[in-house]
């Protein structure tokens, strides 16, 4: 998968470095992954739930922070639409972030 607006995730590591391997981690997992629908992603990623779409939610370090990513498996892209505490998480619409 080609990752589109990674410096999302190094912003917010830098900024919240108990993260940082979690994400990395899963750029890592994404860039060799040829998933081709969630199905497979939640293969690797059990807890991640399909939300509208094409889009899902990682849940980041237990429940403390959430990745909302939107996939286009077609083109083998994953668009980083935002990263947040799970607090933070409750007051998005996670459909228009």
């Amino acid at each position: 998968m080609h990752i589109i607006r990674e410096q999302t995730l190094k912003d917010y590591y830098t900024k919240h470095p108990d993260a940082k391997d979690w994400l990395t981690t899963w750029v890592a997992i994404a860039r060799k992954a040829s998933w081709k629908n969630p199905h497979e992603v939640q293969q690797d990623y059990p807890s991640a739930d399909q939300v509208g779409g094409q889009r899902m939610v990682f849940n980041v370090k237990g429940k403390n922070y959430r990745l909302v990513v939107r996939f286009s498996f077609q083109y083998k892209h994953a668009l980083i639409k935002w990263f947040g505490t799970h607090a933070e998480y409750d007051k998005i619409d996670v459909l228009n972030v």
